[in-house]
């Protein structure tokens, strides 16, 4: 048999087990056991594929590694959509590299040049809340690396994107306050020079506009979202004596720490204030009352995310449309917006 023949099909037909599994010891995966690499290892030298893997890869730049770069793996969200992303690269054999920015742009531009550092054949990124400055995103793009954003992107023409509908997330999440009778909705918003939440506010801004209900300024909060923020929302609408009875927030975790704030203080949700949240941790259903919210696809979101970063890595840098792939949302109420 030639050298240059040799595939990790022919290895797995001569000993009787899957491809995957000799693509995953032959890149020293830690999820092959060492006696099943040996074996694979000794079967590709009697082959004659070692030299010639190692040559190919050496040409080519491959490490099997895809980087992952997320605001807080602690996030559900997040940890789901991780979960779709190792589901679906393992099965193409590919090892993920997982880290975090803890909403930071100076550790997000150490990470990526960490990834460009480490070869990575491909990046999976959701930026910063801080990330204005684009640098380290046109450094990864510029050293050939593939590239797809999930759910948090940044506004720069020809990139990869998998988002949720986040303008049909915020309107339809102001919709439902408004049907359950809600006239004074205050919007808890993050920061907008972030794409996902300027388009949830959009959706808000557009329900009220359809329902004709007045658009005030003062009714729009804008913050990094935490649960602390949520309850220093909550305290100055109090304190302002702000008149309002419905409030949609841009995730999950500022509306609960609102949720607390305004129970302490003697509001009942949803008797006086209507709430709803984005994003539905799994806290938002245990929390009493149960927190109307946007449920978004985490998982699948990371398995298509995956798909199209792979479809890219896989093209060997030929030219490939960049693609935006827009997953919807949907509305699961629950008792903190039954009027």
């Amino acid at each position: 048999m030639e050298i240059n023949k040799v595939t990790i099909h022919d290895i797995a037909r001569a000993l009787n087990i899957d491809s995957s599994t000799v693509s995953r010891a032959l890149n020293n995966s830690s999820r092959v056991t060492e006696k099943t690499k040996i074996k694979i290892i000794e079967k590709a030298e009697e082959l004659g594929y070692q030299r010639n893997a190692l040559a190919s890869n050496l040409r080519k730049r491959v490490t099997n590694t895809i980087g992952v770069v997320v605001p807080r793996i602690s996030r559900h969200f997040f940890a789901s959509v991780i979960q779709g992303v190792e589901e679906t690269a393992y099965l193409s054999g590919y090892n993920v590299l997982i880290c975090q920015s803890l909403e930071q742009l100076e550790r997000e531009t150490q990470i990526a040049e960490t990834l460009v550092a480490n070869r990575v054949d491909g990046v999976l990124i959701s930026i910063s809340m801080e990330t204005t400055n684009y640098n380290h995103i046109h450094r990864l793009n510029n050293s050939g690396i593939p590239l797809v954003f999930f759910d948090r992107h940044c506004n720069i023409p020809n990139t990869n994107n998998v988002l949720i509908d986040d303008f049909k997330g915020g309107f339809d999440a102001t919709q439902h306050l408004i049907q359950k009778g809600c006239k004074h909705i205050v919007h808890f918003s993050g920061p907008q020079a972030l794409e996902i939440y300027k388009n949830r506010f959009k959706g808000y801004k557009a329900a009220l506009k359809s329902n004709k209900l007045p658009f005030k300024e003062d009714y729009v909060i804008s913050s990094r979202l935490m649960e602390l923020d949520g309850v220093k929302n909550a305290k100055k609408l109090l304190n302002e004596r702000m008149d309002f009875d419905g409030i949609f927030s841009a995730n999950d975790v500022a509306a609960i720490g609102a949720m607390k704030y305004l129970k302490e203080k003697g509001v009942n949700i949803p008797k006086d204030v209507a709430m709803v949240g984005f994003s539905n941790e799994p806290i938002s259903n245990v929390i009493n009352p149960a927190l109307t919210t946007i449920d978004q696809p985490g998982l699948e979101m990371g398995k298509v995310a995956t798909e199209l970063l792979l479809k890219h890595i896989k093209s060997q840098n030929k030219l490939i449309e960049p693609q935006t792939i827009i997953m919807d949302s949907k509305l699961i109420e629950r008792q903190s917006s039954k009027k």
